[in-house]
Protein backbone atom coordinates (compact mmCIF):
# COMPACT_ATOMS: atom_id res chain seq x y z
CA UNK A 1 0.00 0.00 0.00
CA UNK A 2 0.90 3.35 -0.76
CA UNK A 3 1.87 5.90 1.90
CA UNK A 4 -0.84 8.23 2.65
CA UNK A 5 -3.22 5.96 0.19
CA UNK A 6 -5.82 3.63 1.09
CA UNK A 7 -5.82 1.33 -2.32
CA UNK A 8 -3.35 -1.34 -1.99
CA UNK A 9 -0.58 -1.72 -4.37
CA UNK A 10 -1.65 -4.13 -7.68
CA UNK A 11 0.42 -6.93 -7.89
CA UNK A 12 3.20 -7.38 -10.05
CA UNK A 13 3.19 -9.95 -13.04
CA UNK A 14 6.27 -11.78 -13.09
CA UNK A 15 8.00 -11.98 -16.95
CA UNK A 16 5.86 -9.48 -18.30
CA UNK A 17 6.04 -5.62 -18.82
CA UNK A 18 3.15 -3.45 -18.47
CA UNK A 19 3.54 -1.87 -22.13
CA UNK A 20 3.64 -5.76 -23.68
CA UNK A 21 0.05 -6.21 -21.98
CA UNK A 22 -1.21 -3.17 -23.11
CA UNK A 23 0.31 -3.32 -26.75
CA UNK A 24 -1.99 -5.29 -29.93
CA UNK A 25 -0.17 -7.81 -31.77
CA UNK A 26 1.74 -5.96 -34.80
CA UNK A 27 0.56 -7.11 -38.05
CA UNK A 28 2.52 -9.42 -40.25
CA UNK A 29 4.42 -7.66 -42.83
CA UNK A 30 3.95 -8.55 -46.50
CA UNK A 31 5.68 -8.05 -49.96
CA UNK A 32 5.06 -5.96 -52.37
CA UNK A 33 3.18 -8.82 -54.69
CA UNK A 34 0.83 -9.66 -51.57
CA UNK A 35 0.19 -5.52 -51.17
CA UNK A 36 -0.87 -5.29 -54.97
CA UNK A 37 -3.00 -8.46 -54.75
CA UNK A 38 -5.29 -7.29 -51.76
CA UNK A 39 -5.36 -3.65 -53.54
CA UNK A 40 -6.98 -5.74 -56.20
CA UNK A 41 -9.07 -7.71 -54.01
CA UNK A 42 -10.32 -4.09 -52.13
CA UNK A 43 -12.86 -2.13 -54.33
CA UNK A 44 -11.07 1.33 -54.27
CA UNK A 45 -13.19 4.15 -52.43
CA UNK A 46 -13.82 6.34 -55.16
CA UNK A 47 -15.08 3.42 -56.87
CA UNK A 48 -17.98 2.74 -54.39
CA UNK A 49 -20.96 4.11 -55.65
CA UNK A 50 -22.37 7.12 -53.78
CA UNK A 51 -25.91 5.70 -53.12
CA UNK A 52 -26.87 8.95 -50.84
CA UNK A 53 -26.31 11.08 -53.99
CA UNK A 54 -29.56 11.91 -56.05
CA UNK A 55 -29.20 12.61 -59.66
CA UNK A 56 -30.14 15.74 -61.34
CA UNK A 57 -30.81 14.46 -64.54
CA UNK A 58 -31.93 11.54 -65.69
CA UNK A 59 -31.30 10.24 -69.64
CA UNK A 60 -34.10 7.53 -71.01
CA UNK A 61 -32.74 4.46 -72.30
CA UNK A 62 -34.10 5.66 -75.54
CA UNK A 63 -32.45 9.02 -75.94
CA UNK A 64 -29.44 7.07 -74.38
CA UNK A 65 -29.94 4.99 -77.48
CA UNK A 66 -30.57 8.00 -80.43
CA UNK A 67 -27.23 9.36 -79.21
CA UNK A 68 -25.25 6.72 -79.87
CA UNK A 69 -26.70 5.90 -83.01
CA UNK A 70 -26.06 9.81 -84.30
CA UNK A 71 -22.32 8.98 -83.23
CA UNK A 72 -22.38 6.26 -84.78
CA UNK A 73 -22.75 7.99 -88.35
CA UNK A 74 -21.08 10.87 -87.46
CA UNK A 75 -18.17 8.27 -87.41
CA UNK A 76 -19.17 6.69 -90.13
CA UNK A 77 -19.16 9.42 -92.29
CA UNK A 78 -16.36 10.64 -91.17
CA UNK A 79 -14.42 7.76 -91.34
CA UNK A 80 -15.53 7.54 -95.23
CA UNK A 81 -14.36 10.40 -95.57
CA UNK A 82 -10.62 9.85 -94.44
CA UNK A 83 -10.99 6.26 -96.36
CA UNK A 84 -11.28 8.42 -99.84
CA UNK A 85 -8.62 10.73 -99.15
CA UNK A 86 -6.14 7.43 -98.15
CA UNK A 87 -7.54 5.63 -101.71
CA UNK A 88 -6.61 8.76 -103.44
CA UNK A 89 -2.92 9.22 -102.65
CA UNK A 90 -2.75 5.93 -103.08
CA UNK A 91 -3.98 6.46 -106.82
CA UNK A 92 -1.39 8.96 -106.83
CA UNK A 93 -3.93 11.94 -106.69
CA UNK A 94 -3.97 14.97 -104.30
CA UNK A 95 -5.51 14.51 -100.21
CA UNK A 96 -8.04 17.05 -101.18
CA UNK A 97 -9.38 15.91 -104.68
CA UNK A 98 -12.83 16.05 -105.50
CA UNK A 99 -13.29 12.57 -104.71
CA UNK A 100 -14.15 12.90 -100.93
CA UNK A 101 -17.35 15.03 -99.49
CA UNK A 102 -16.64 17.99 -97.74
CA UNK A 103 -17.81 18.67 -94.26
CA UNK A 104 -18.78 22.32 -93.63
CA UNK A 105 -18.95 23.72 -90.09
CA UNK A 106 -20.04 27.25 -89.00
CA UNK A 107 -23.05 29.13 -89.10
CA UNK A 108 -22.22 31.36 -92.29
CA UNK A 109 -20.78 28.96 -94.15
CA UNK A 110 -23.73 26.17 -93.66
CA UNK A 111 -26.22 29.09 -94.11
CA UNK A 112 -24.53 30.25 -97.53
CA UNK A 113 -24.06 26.77 -98.53
CA UNK A 114 -28.21 26.17 -97.94
CA UNK A 115 -29.06 29.76 -99.82
CA UNK A 116 -27.17 28.66 -102.78
CA UNK A 117 -28.94 25.24 -102.95
CA UNK A 118 -25.62 23.32 -102.56
CA UNK A 119 -26.18 19.25 -102.15
CA UNK A 120 -26.38 18.55 -98.93
CA UNK A 121 -26.37 15.00 -97.76
CA UNK A 122 -26.73 15.52 -94.00
CA UNK A 123 -26.90 17.90 -91.66
CA UNK A 124 -25.84 18.00 -87.47
CA UNK A 125 -27.23 21.45 -85.01
CA UNK A 126 -28.00 21.56 -81.47
CA UNK A 127 -31.78 21.71 -80.16
CA UNK A 128 -32.45 25.79 -80.24
CA UNK A 129 -31.04 26.50 -83.94
CA UNK A 130 -33.07 24.66 -85.76
CA UNK A 131 -35.60 26.68 -84.92
CA UNK A 132 -33.75 30.16 -85.67
CA UNK A 133 -35.08 32.66 -88.11
CA UNK A 134 -32.43 32.37 -90.75
CA UNK A 135 -31.92 28.48 -90.49
CA UNK A 136 -35.93 27.03 -90.29
CA UNK A 137 -37.06 27.47 -93.76
CA UNK A 138 -33.71 26.73 -95.36
CA UNK A 139 -33.69 23.36 -92.91
CA UNK A 140 -37.04 21.91 -93.57
CA UNK A 141 -36.91 22.72 -97.38
CA UNK A 142 -33.68 20.15 -97.25
CA UNK A 143 -35.69 18.05 -95.09
CA UNK A 144 -38.38 17.66 -97.54
CA UNK A 145 -35.39 16.90 -100.52
CA UNK A 146 -34.34 14.09 -98.55
CA UNK A 147 -31.53 15.54 -96.04
CA UNK A 148 -31.30 13.80 -92.62
CA UNK A 149 -31.44 16.73 -90.06
CA UNK A 150 -30.23 15.41 -86.54
CA UNK A 151 -30.30 17.01 -83.23
CA UNK A 152 -27.13 16.59 -81.37
CA UNK A 153 -25.02 17.82 -78.59
CA UNK A 154 -22.65 20.62 -78.91
CA UNK A 155 -19.88 17.49 -77.80
CA UNK A 156 -20.64 15.63 -80.66
CA UNK A 157 -20.33 18.46 -82.72
CA UNK A 158 -17.12 19.34 -81.38
CA UNK A 159 -15.66 15.69 -82.51
CA UNK A 160 -17.64 16.18 -86.29
CA UNK A 161 -15.35 19.95 -86.97
CA UNK A 162 -12.21 18.29 -85.35
CA UNK A 163 -12.26 20.74 -82.59
CA UNK A 164 -13.08 23.80 -84.93
CA UNK A 165 -15.88 26.82 -84.18
CA UNK A 166 -18.40 24.99 -85.07
CA UNK A 167 -21.22 27.48 -83.63
CA UNK A 168 -24.04 24.75 -82.84
CA UNK A 169 -24.17 23.52 -86.76
CA UNK A 170 -22.48 21.17 -89.54
CA UNK A 171 -23.54 20.20 -92.86
CA UNK A 172 -21.78 16.60 -94.93
CA UNK A 173 -22.38 18.38 -98.24
CA UNK A 174 -20.89 17.02 -101.31
CA UNK A 175 -17.83 17.46 -103.09
CA UNK A 176 -16.63 21.12 -103.70
CA UNK A 177 -16.87 21.58 -107.68
CA UNK A 178 -14.14 23.99 -109.07
CA UNK A 179 -14.52 25.84 -112.14
CA UNK A 180 -12.66 25.98 -115.58
CA UNK A 181 -10.75 28.10 -115.99
CA UNK A 182 -12.14 29.17 -119.83
CA UNK A 183 -15.56 28.83 -117.99
CA UNK A 184 -14.58 31.64 -115.44
CA UNK A 185 -12.82 33.90 -118.00
CA UNK A 186 -16.46 33.87 -120.14
CA UNK A 187 -18.13 34.77 -117.09
CA UNK A 188 -16.08 37.50 -115.74
CA UNK A 189 -15.96 38.89 -119.25
CA UNK A 190 -19.86 38.52 -119.27
CA UNK A 191 -20.36 40.30 -116.34
CA UNK A 192 -18.49 43.67 -116.41
CA UNK A 193 -15.98 45.42 -118.42
CA UNK A 194 -13.28 45.56 -115.83
CA UNK A 195 -13.03 42.45 -114.44
CA UNK A 196 -10.47 41.33 -111.52
CA UNK A 197 -9.48 38.13 -111.16
CA UNK A 198 -7.04 37.08 -108.12
CA UNK A 199 -4.18 34.56 -108.81
CA UNK A 200 -2.67 33.14 -105.63
CA UNK A 201 0.54 31.17 -106.00
CA UNK A 202 1.59 29.06 -103.55
CA UNK A 203 -0.68 30.17 -100.31
CA UNK A 204 -0.59 26.80 -98.27
CA UNK A 205 -1.87 28.32 -95.05
CA UNK A 206 -5.85 27.00 -94.93
CA UNK A 207 -6.92 30.33 -92.79
CA UNK A 208 -4.59 32.50 -95.16
CA UNK A 209 -6.55 31.23 -98.35
CA UNK A 210 -9.88 31.31 -96.55
CA UNK A 211 -9.39 35.13 -95.76
CA UNK A 212 -8.02 35.83 -98.98
CA UNK A 213 -11.10 34.01 -101.25
CA UNK A 214 -13.87 36.16 -98.41
CA UNK A 215 -11.64 39.38 -99.19
CA UNK A 216 -11.86 38.47 -103.06
CA UNK A 217 -15.55 38.00 -103.02
CA UNK A 218 -16.23 41.15 -100.62
CA UNK A 219 -14.43 43.23 -102.91
CA UNK A 220 -15.93 42.31 -106.07
CA UNK A 221 -13.34 40.07 -107.79
CA UNK A 222 -14.93 38.05 -110.27
CA UNK A 223 -12.74 34.01 -109.50
CA UNK A 224 -9.97 32.39 -107.77
CA UNK A 225 -7.24 30.74 -109.55
CA UNK A 226 -5.28 28.36 -107.18
CA UNK A 227 -2.80 25.35 -108.52
CA UNK A 228 -2.94 22.29 -107.78
CA UNK A 229 -0.06 21.26 -106.67
CA UNK A 230 2.19 22.74 -103.18
CA UNK A 231 -0.58 25.03 -102.35
CA UNK A 232 -3.78 24.76 -99.85
CA UNK A 233 -7.23 23.92 -101.86
CA UNK A 234 -10.64 23.80 -100.79
CA UNK A 235 -11.56 22.31 -97.10
CA UNK A 236 -14.00 22.60 -94.24
CA UNK A 237 -11.40 24.91 -92.62
CA UNK A 238 -10.74 27.23 -95.58
CA UNK A 239 -15.04 26.95 -96.00
CA UNK A 240 -15.39 28.22 -92.43
CA UNK A 241 -12.64 31.17 -92.45
CA UNK A 242 -14.60 32.14 -96.13
CA UNK A 243 -17.81 32.52 -94.48
CA UNK A 244 -19.64 31.45 -97.08
CA UNK A 245 -17.93 33.16 -99.92
CA UNK A 246 -16.95 30.16 -101.19
CA UNK A 247 -20.32 29.46 -102.20
CA UNK A 248 -20.67 32.47 -104.63
CA UNK A 249 -16.74 32.79 -105.87
CA UNK A 250 -15.47 30.45 -108.34
CA UNK A 251 -12.68 28.67 -107.60
CA UNK A 252 -10.56 27.41 -110.45
CA UNK A 253 -7.74 24.93 -109.86
CA UNK A 254 -4.92 24.66 -112.25
CA UNK A 255 -2.17 22.34 -112.68
CA UNK A 256 0.73 25.19 -113.95
CA UNK A 257 0.39 28.87 -113.02
CA UNK A 258 2.39 30.00 -115.90
CA UNK A 259 -0.09 28.54 -118.02
CA UNK A 260 -3.10 30.03 -116.90
CA UNK A 261 -1.50 33.23 -116.72
CA UNK A 262 -0.66 32.94 -120.23
CA UNK A 263 -4.56 31.86 -120.48
CA UNK A 264 -5.33 35.29 -119.11
CA UNK A 265 -3.21 37.21 -121.17
CA UNK A 266 -4.79 35.93 -124.08
CA UNK A 267 -8.02 36.88 -122.94
CA UNK A 268 -7.43 40.00 -122.62
CA UNK A 269 -5.96 40.21 -118.81
CA UNK A 270 -3.30 42.58 -117.86
CA UNK A 271 -1.24 40.76 -115.03
CA UNK A 272 -0.12 42.81 -112.13
CA UNK A 273 2.43 40.85 -109.31
CA UNK A 274 2.30 41.85 -105.74
CA UNK A 275 6.17 41.57 -104.54
CA UNK A 276 7.79 43.66 -101.60
CA UNK A 277 9.91 46.00 -103.73
CA UNK A 278 8.16 46.14 -107.15
CA UNK A 279 8.17 48.61 -110.22
CA UNK A 280 5.79 50.93 -108.60
CA UNK A 281 3.79 51.82 -106.17
CA UNK A 282 0.04 51.40 -105.79
CA UNK A 283 -1.55 54.38 -105.76
CA UNK A 284 1.09 55.19 -108.66
CA UNK A 285 -0.68 52.42 -111.14
CA UNK A 286 -3.64 53.42 -112.84
CA UNK A 287 -5.71 50.30 -113.42
CA UNK A 288 -8.37 49.53 -116.45
CA UNK A 289 -9.37 46.73 -118.33
CA UNK A 290 -9.78 43.52 -116.98
CA UNK A 291 -7.17 42.87 -114.47
CA UNK A 292 -5.53 39.82 -113.11
CA UNK A 293 -3.75 40.22 -109.29
CA UNK A 294 -0.86 37.47 -108.75
CA UNK A 295 -0.34 37.07 -105.10
CA UNK A 296 2.08 34.48 -103.40
CA UNK A 297 2.96 33.52 -99.70
CA UNK A 298 4.16 35.41 -97.31
CA UNK A 299 7.72 33.18 -97.26
CA UNK A 300 8.48 32.97 -100.68
CA UNK A 301 6.25 35.22 -102.31
CA UNK A 302 5.62 34.58 -106.22
CA UNK A 303 7.55 32.33 -107.94
CA UNK A 304 9.92 33.18 -110.62
CA UNK A 305 8.30 31.39 -113.20
CA UNK A 306 4.74 33.43 -112.16
CA UNK A 307 7.17 36.91 -112.31
CA UNK A 308 8.54 36.32 -115.94
CA UNK A 309 4.78 36.44 -116.79
CA UNK A 310 3.34 39.25 -115.16
CA UNK A 311 3.24 42.63 -117.29
CA UNK A 312 3.87 44.55 -113.83
CA UNK A 313 5.21 44.29 -110.40
CA UNK A 314 3.72 46.92 -107.59
CA UNK A 315 4.04 46.88 -103.77
CA UNK A 316 2.68 48.26 -101.50
CA UNK A 317 3.91 51.57 -99.91
CA UNK A 318 4.75 51.25 -96.50
CA UNK A 319 5.33 53.48 -93.63
CA UNK A 320 6.12 51.63 -90.72
CA UNK A 321 8.98 49.32 -90.06
CA UNK A 322 7.32 46.43 -91.36
CA UNK A 323 8.87 45.11 -94.31
CA UNK A 324 5.42 43.02 -95.52
CA UNK A 325 1.62 42.62 -94.87
CA UNK A 326 -0.08 39.59 -95.05
CA UNK A 327 -1.23 38.12 -98.45
CA UNK A 328 -5.07 38.49 -97.59
CA UNK A 329 -4.00 41.75 -96.11
CA UNK A 330 -2.77 42.44 -99.43
CA UNK A 331 -4.74 41.54 -101.46
CA UNK A 332 -7.43 43.50 -99.64
CA UNK A 333 -5.65 46.83 -100.12
CA UNK A 334 -5.07 46.18 -103.82
CA UNK A 335 -8.50 45.23 -104.53
CA UNK A 336 -10.06 48.02 -102.75
CA UNK A 337 -7.39 50.72 -104.90
CA UNK A 338 -8.99 48.82 -108.38
CA UNK A 339 -12.25 49.58 -107.13
CA UNK A 340 -11.52 52.57 -105.76
CA UNK A 341 -10.25 53.63 -109.25
CA UNK A 342 -13.34 51.93 -110.82
CA UNK A 343 -16.18 53.89 -108.74
CA UNK A 344 -13.58 57.41 -109.45
CA UNK A 345 -14.26 56.71 -113.13
CA UNK A 346 -17.64 56.20 -112.87
CA UNK A 347 -18.62 58.74 -111.12
CA UNK A 348 -16.48 61.47 -113.78
CA UNK A 349 -18.21 59.53 -116.75
CA UNK A 350 -21.38 60.38 -114.87
CA UNK A 351 -20.48 63.72 -114.12
CA UNK A 352 -19.64 64.48 -117.47
CA UNK A 353 -22.67 63.05 -119.09
CA UNK A 354 -21.49 59.87 -120.14
CA UNK A 355 -18.61 61.10 -121.90
CA UNK A 356 -14.90 59.95 -121.45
Amino acid sequence: MRKGSSRPDRPKLAGKRRDDRRSTPAKPVLKRSDREDNRDRQPHRDRQPNRNRVSRTRVSPKRNYREREVQYEAREAIAGTANDSTAAIAAGEDNDSDISPDILYGRHAVLTALEEDRSINRIWLVSHLRYNAKFHTLIESYKVKGTVIDEVPPRQLDRIASGGNHQGIAALAAPYAYAELEVTIANALAATPNPVLVVADGIQDPHNLGAIARTAEALGACGLVLPQRRAASVTSAVAKVAAGALEILPVTRVTNISRALETLKEAGFWIYGAVTQGDRALDEVKFSGPVAIAIGSEGKGISMLARRHCDMLISIPLAGRTESLNASVATGAILYEIGRQQRQKTLELSSNGGVS
